[in-house]
Formats: structure tokens, sequence, C-alpha cells
């Protein structure tokens, strides 16, 4: 079994990947379940194709206690893909990060990771800023970390910032980076810039997946791309990202940059205007 944590950058499209992604898997006959870590509780809604109407973790035991069987807390959808949300505490209360914790806590006491489980996929809030969204690494149940980030500054200082809990974890943990997932944005140079990131950390730009307003238009119908249009070219890009999932043997600890280089290779590619950085 293959657990792997998605980060990246709030907004940058992380939920949208993961589910796609794990669509692409499911249709080569891989057994998958996909943990939402996100207080919004909207990690799964396309693979089950319902909008928002999946019960989280934390409500449950709020609303029902511990003694609670599995199928409360676990759906299944697209192809077979079962499906978890942590969910949160109420608004202004709590550490969401804990909703983590529990959740993988309660699906380990109730046997959600059964043998014939390929994949475990935690589709992770934003940054890792503290423990609770850490928890996936800092426990060492995902041993795969993939970044979702785009040619955009903040979703590459973001994706700096994760490497860096990475690196913390690494030697605890086992933990590896396996790459970097281009969500485009269609910036200048998007790709180039990304391939020269990665490098930079030490790891590869495991895939590019292009702009596409199929994209959303699946999101409206609640379904993933692969499910919405399967004839469309992003439909085989979600595809062929699966494959380089399924394929990918390079991991690697992050080497983190300063901010300094980070900045450079911004300015090397054009993302800061050279007579701005002099100012």
């Amino acid at each position: 079994m293959r657990q792997i944590a998605i980060y990246g950058k709030g907004g940058i499209g992380k939920s949208t990947t993961t589910q796609n992604l794990t669509a692409g898997l499911s249709e080569i006959g891989k057994n998958v379940m996909v943990v939402g870590c996100d207080p919004k509780a909207d990690s799964t809604r396309l693979l089950l194709g319902g909008g928002l109407a999946q019960r989280t973790v934390l409500d449950t035991l709020r609303e029902e206690g511990e003694d609670v069987d599995l199928d409360y807390i676990m759906k299944r959808g697209f192809n077979g893909i079962r499906c978890v949300e942590s969910g949160g505490p109420e608004p202004g209360v709590g550490c969401a990060g804990r909703g983590i914790i529990t959740s993988i806590n309660m699906l380990e006491r109730l046997g959600a990771y059964t043998e014939d489980l390929d994949y475990v996929f935690y589709d992770v809030l934003g940054d890792v800023v503290c423990g609770g969204f850490a928890m996936p690494i800092r426990e060492g149940k995902a041993k795969e970390i993939y970044i979702v980030a785009s040619g955009e500054m903040m979703a590459l200082y973001a994706a700096n910032n994760i490497s860096k809990g990475i690196k913390r974890y690494a030697n605890k943990g086992g933990v590896r980076l396996g790459g970097i997932i281009c969500n485009s944005r269609k910036v200048d140079n998007e790709k180039e810039l990304l391939k020269a990131f990665a490098e930079e950390l030490g790891t590869q730009l495991i895939y590019f997946i292009p702009r596409d307003n199929v994209v959303q238009r699946a999101e409206i119908h609640k379904q993933t791309v692969i499910q919405f249009d399967p004839d469309s070219n992003q439909a085989e890009e979600y595809r062929s990202l699966a494959k380089a999932i399924e394929g990918n043997k390079k991991f690697a600890i992050p080497k983190p940059m300063s901010q300094q280089r980070l900045e450079e290779i911004f300015l090397e590619h054009g993302l800061i205007d050279k007579n701005l950085s002099a100012v």
C-alpha cells in the first residue's frame, strides 16, 4: 500500500488534482482511498458527485460518539474509490489540524486500511504551518509527498516552505518528496520555471497539467473530468499523471532554498522585473 500526501498552497487546485488523479488510478484497476484533511470537507465531492454531502469524521463524533461503523464515515465514490472527510471544529473554535489526527486514528480503529488497498491519498490543507496538518508525514503515515504548484510566486513560496517540513520529518518518518505537480495557470515560462525550481529542490517536475476550462465545467457538474468528459484531452492528461505517479521511482529529501535563491530563480525566469529587483 502506497500512502501519499498532497500538499500545496490554498487554492492551487490540490483537491481537484487529487480527485482526477485518483480517478485515473481507479481506471487502471487500483483500489484507492482518499482522506480529505481540510475543514471545508471538499476533498471528495467530485468523486461522490454530490456536492458537500459527505459526513465528516468530526461531525460524526460530535453527533454519534465513537461507537459507529465504518460506513458512517466512509462512502464509495467514482469507480469504487473510498472517500473520507476529516472535517474540522466549529469556526473560530479549536484546532483543525487535530481533526486529521482524530480521523486517521479512527480509520485505523475501524479497519479502513485493508490489505486490498493500493493507494491512500491524504489531501492536506495549505501549507505545513502546524503539527496537526503535518500529521500524515510527522507520524510516518504518508511516505510519499507530492506538492501541487504553479508558476505563480506565492505557490512556489508555499512549495518551498512545505519542503522545509518534509526535510524536518524525513529522517524520523522516512518520508520523501516524489515531485512537483504543476497545475498550470498559464504564467509566462511556467514549465521552464517549475523545472528549474524542482531541480533546485533536488526533485523533479513529475507532471505538467495544462489549463483547460473543461475542469471548471466538470466541477459545476460535480464530477471529475475523467467521468464528465472521458474522451477529452484533459482527461488524458490526468490519466498520464496517474501513470506518472504509478511508475515513479524517484524520491528525495528536498533541499529548501533560501529566500534570496528563490527570488533569483524568479528573476532568471522573468517573474520579477530586473529593474524592480534593483530598487
